[in-house]
Protein backbone atom coordinates (compact mmCIF):
# COMPACT_ATOMS: atom_id res chain seq x y z
CA UNK A 1 0.00 0.00 0.00
CA UNK A 2 1.01 3.34 -0.62
CA UNK A 3 0.73 4.41 3.11
CA UNK A 4 4.06 1.75 3.69
CA UNK A 5 5.95 5.07 2.06
CA UNK A 6 4.25 7.39 4.46
CA UNK A 7 1.27 8.68 6.05
CA UNK A 8 2.51 12.02 5.51
CA UNK A 9 0.87 14.15 2.79
CA UNK A 10 3.91 16.32 1.89
CA UNK A 11 6.29 13.44 2.61
CA UNK A 12 4.32 11.17 -0.19
CA UNK A 13 3.72 14.41 -2.65
CA UNK A 14 7.41 15.05 -2.34
CA UNK A 15 8.03 11.35 -3.24
CA UNK A 16 5.57 11.05 -5.97
CA UNK A 17 6.85 13.87 -7.49
CA UNK A 18 10.79 12.89 -8.00
CA UNK A 19 9.85 9.64 -8.43
CA UNK A 20 7.85 11.17 -11.81
CA UNK A 21 10.43 13.21 -12.35
CA UNK A 22 12.79 10.47 -12.76
CA UNK A 23 10.65 8.28 -14.61
CA UNK A 24 10.01 5.60 -12.02
CA UNK A 25 6.28 4.80 -11.09
CA UNK A 26 5.23 3.30 -7.96
CA UNK A 27 2.77 0.07 -7.97
CA UNK A 28 1.02 -1.40 -5.66
CA UNK A 29 -0.71 -4.57 -5.06
CA UNK A 30 -4.58 -3.36 -4.40
CA UNK A 31 -4.41 -0.13 -6.60
CA UNK A 32 -1.80 -0.61 -9.66
CA UNK A 33 -0.15 2.34 -11.08
CA UNK A 34 -0.21 4.89 -8.85
CA UNK A 35 -1.28 8.29 -10.18
CA UNK A 36 -1.65 11.89 -8.95
CA UNK A 37 -5.33 11.00 -7.50
CA UNK A 38 -4.10 8.11 -5.06
CA UNK A 39 -1.57 10.09 -3.77
CA UNK A 40 -4.26 12.50 -2.65
CA UNK A 41 -6.83 10.52 -1.22
CA UNK A 42 -4.42 7.78 0.32
CA UNK A 43 -1.87 10.83 1.91
CA UNK A 44 -5.53 12.47 3.10
CA UNK A 45 -6.60 9.04 4.85
CA UNK A 46 -3.09 8.26 5.98
CA UNK A 47 -2.89 11.40 7.73
CA UNK A 48 -6.26 11.53 9.00
CA UNK A 49 -5.37 8.04 10.47
CA UNK A 50 -2.52 9.08 12.50
CA UNK A 51 -4.18 12.08 13.73
CA UNK A 52 -6.97 9.46 14.91
CA UNK A 53 -4.31 7.31 16.59
CA UNK A 54 -2.84 10.38 18.44
CA UNK A 55 -6.24 11.52 19.82
CA UNK A 56 -6.91 8.32 21.02
CA UNK A 57 -3.88 7.95 22.55
CA UNK A 58 -4.21 10.79 24.23
CA UNK A 59 -7.75 10.27 25.89
CA UNK A 60 -6.19 7.23 27.19
CA UNK A 61 -3.39 8.91 28.90
CA UNK A 62 -5.47 11.54 29.89
CA UNK A 63 -7.69 8.92 31.74
CA UNK A 64 -4.22 7.76 33.46
CA UNK A 65 -3.13 10.70 34.60
CA UNK A 66 -6.52 11.69 35.87
CA UNK A 67 -6.54 8.75 38.15
CA UNK A 68 -3.24 9.78 38.60
CA UNK A 69 -0.77 7.57 37.19
CA UNK A 70 2.01 8.40 34.77
CA UNK A 71 1.31 9.74 31.48
CA UNK A 72 4.35 8.50 29.90
CA UNK A 73 8.06 8.84 30.87
CA UNK A 74 10.67 8.05 34.10
CA UNK A 75 11.14 10.45 36.10
CA UNK A 76 13.77 10.42 39.07
CA UNK A 77 12.91 10.23 42.77
CA UNK A 78 10.12 7.30 41.54
CA UNK A 79 10.44 3.83 40.70
CA UNK A 80 8.32 2.22 37.79
CA UNK A 81 6.23 -0.16 39.47
CA UNK A 82 4.83 -3.67 37.56
CA UNK A 83 2.18 -5.70 38.37
CA UNK A 84 -0.73 -7.36 37.11
CA UNK A 85 -4.68 -7.26 37.58
CA UNK A 86 -6.47 -10.26 38.49
CA UNK A 87 -6.98 -11.19 34.82
CA UNK A 88 -2.75 -11.25 34.30
CA UNK A 89 -3.19 -8.22 32.17
CA UNK A 90 0.01 -5.55 33.44
CA UNK A 91 -1.17 -2.36 34.95
CA UNK A 92 0.64 0.45 33.84
CA UNK A 93 1.42 4.32 35.00
CA UNK A 94 2.01 3.02 38.59
CA UNK A 95 4.86 4.51 40.38
CA UNK A 96 6.15 4.69 43.70
CA UNK A 97 8.79 6.70 45.93
CA UNK A 98 12.88 5.39 45.28
CA UNK A 99 13.81 6.37 49.01
CA UNK A 100 17.57 6.48 47.90
CA UNK A 101 17.24 9.10 44.63
CA UNK A 102 14.50 11.50 47.20
CA UNK A 103 17.05 11.51 49.63
CA UNK A 104 18.97 13.70 46.74
CA UNK A 105 15.85 15.44 45.80
CA UNK A 106 15.63 16.81 49.27
CA UNK A 107 19.26 17.68 49.60
CA UNK A 108 18.97 19.78 45.75
CA UNK A 109 15.96 22.08 46.89
CA UNK A 110 17.41 22.16 50.42
CA UNK A 111 20.34 23.62 49.14
CA UNK A 112 19.28 25.36 46.62
CA UNK A 113 16.65 27.10 49.07
CA UNK A 114 20.07 28.09 51.19
CA UNK A 115 21.60 29.59 48.40
CA UNK A 116 23.81 27.30 46.33
CA UNK A 117 23.73 28.05 42.18
CA UNK A 118 22.46 24.96 40.55
CA UNK A 119 26.47 24.83 39.24
CA UNK A 120 27.80 24.50 42.60
CA UNK A 121 24.93 21.77 43.54
CA UNK A 122 25.80 19.50 40.36
CA UNK A 123 29.84 20.04 41.54
CA UNK A 124 28.93 19.03 45.03
CA UNK A 125 26.99 15.61 43.62
CA UNK A 126 29.18 15.03 41.07
CA UNK A 127 32.10 15.13 43.73
CA UNK A 128 30.27 12.66 45.79
CA UNK A 129 30.50 10.18 42.44
CA UNK A 130 26.06 10.28 42.75
CA UNK A 131 25.35 9.72 38.90
CA UNK A 132 22.62 12.65 37.44
CA UNK A 133 19.22 10.94 36.05
CA UNK A 134 21.01 10.35 32.65
CA UNK A 135 23.51 7.95 34.95
CA UNK A 136 26.24 10.18 33.76
CA UNK A 137 27.30 13.56 35.06
CA UNK A 138 25.00 16.09 36.89
CA UNK A 139 24.49 19.30 34.61
CA UNK A 140 23.17 22.86 36.33
CA UNK A 141 20.49 22.45 33.40
CA UNK A 142 19.11 19.51 35.37
CA UNK A 143 19.00 20.99 38.13
CA UNK A 144 17.19 24.35 37.44
CA UNK A 145 16.00 23.70 34.02
CA UNK A 146 12.75 25.74 32.67
CA UNK A 147 10.23 27.35 35.14
CA UNK A 148 7.27 28.08 32.89
CA UNK A 149 8.14 24.66 30.65
CA UNK A 150 8.16 22.76 34.09
CA UNK A 151 10.99 21.14 32.76
CA UNK A 152 14.28 20.14 35.77
CA UNK A 153 14.39 18.98 39.10
CA UNK A 154 13.12 22.30 40.84
CA UNK A 155 10.55 22.26 38.82
CA UNK A 156 8.93 18.96 39.02
CA UNK A 157 5.52 19.62 40.55
CA UNK A 158 5.36 16.00 41.27
CA UNK A 159 7.57 16.42 43.80
CA UNK A 160 4.85 18.54 45.62
CA UNK A 161 2.64 15.99 45.30
CA UNK A 162 0.64 17.27 41.85
CA UNK A 163 1.01 15.40 38.55
CA UNK A 164 0.64 17.99 35.79
CA UNK A 165 -0.03 16.83 32.39
CA UNK A 166 -0.15 18.17 28.68
CA UNK A 167 1.95 21.40 29.94
CA UNK A 168 3.64 20.87 26.71
CA UNK A 169 3.02 19.63 23.52
CA UNK A 170 5.03 18.26 20.66
CA UNK A 171 5.36 19.34 16.72
CA UNK A 172 7.30 17.76 14.13
CA UNK A 173 9.72 20.81 12.45
CA UNK A 174 9.03 20.50 8.73
CA UNK A 175 12.17 22.04 7.92
CA UNK A 176 14.35 19.31 9.97
CA UNK A 177 11.99 16.69 10.64
CA UNK A 178 12.33 16.99 14.55
CA UNK A 179 9.83 17.04 17.05
CA UNK A 180 9.82 20.55 19.03
CA UNK A 181 8.32 21.73 22.12
CA UNK A 182 5.37 24.39 22.51
CA UNK A 183 4.09 25.62 25.86
CA UNK A 184 0.14 25.00 26.30
CA UNK A 185 -2.20 27.44 27.72
CA UNK A 186 -2.17 27.13 31.26
CA UNK A 187 -6.10 26.06 30.73
CA UNK A 188 -5.22 23.08 29.05
CA UNK A 189 -3.29 21.59 31.71
CA UNK A 190 -4.26 18.61 33.79
CA UNK A 191 -3.37 18.86 36.91
CA UNK A 192 -4.50 15.99 39.63
CA UNK A 193 -3.63 15.36 43.23
CA UNK A 194 -1.06 12.86 44.11
CA UNK A 195 0.60 12.82 47.92
CA UNK A 196 1.09 9.39 48.02
CA UNK A 197 4.01 10.73 45.72
CA UNK A 198 5.08 13.95 47.78
CA UNK A 199 8.71 13.99 48.55
CA UNK A 200 9.32 18.02 48.91
CA UNK A 201 7.03 19.95 51.33
CA UNK A 202 4.84 22.79 50.92
CA UNK A 203 7.32 25.27 53.02
CA UNK A 204 10.81 24.03 51.15
CA UNK A 205 8.78 24.17 47.46
CA UNK A 206 7.75 28.00 48.19
CA UNK A 207 11.37 28.67 49.52
CA UNK A 208 12.79 27.29 46.34
CA UNK A 209 10.05 29.43 44.23
CA UNK A 210 10.76 32.49 46.24
CA UNK A 211 14.25 32.38 45.15
CA UNK A 212 13.92 30.98 41.54
CA UNK A 213 11.99 34.62 41.15
CA UNK A 214 14.22 36.80 42.72
CA UNK A 215 16.91 35.57 40.78
CA UNK A 216 14.97 35.40 37.43
CA UNK A 217 16.94 37.15 34.14
CA UNK A 218 14.53 39.87 33.45
CA UNK A 219 14.83 40.03 29.36
CA UNK A 220 13.19 43.57 28.23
Amino acid sequence: SIDRLSRDQEDIAHIYKRMTFNDIKIMTLSEGIINELHVGLKGTMGALYLKDQADKTRRGLRGRVEAGKSGGGKCYGYDVVRKMDENGVPITGERKNNNHQAAIVKRIYQAYSEGKSPRAIAVMLNNEGIPAPSGKDWGASTIHGNKERGTGLLNNDLYRGKLVWNRLRYIKDPDTGKRVSRLNPEIEWVITETPQLKIIGNDLWQTVKERQQKTAIVRV
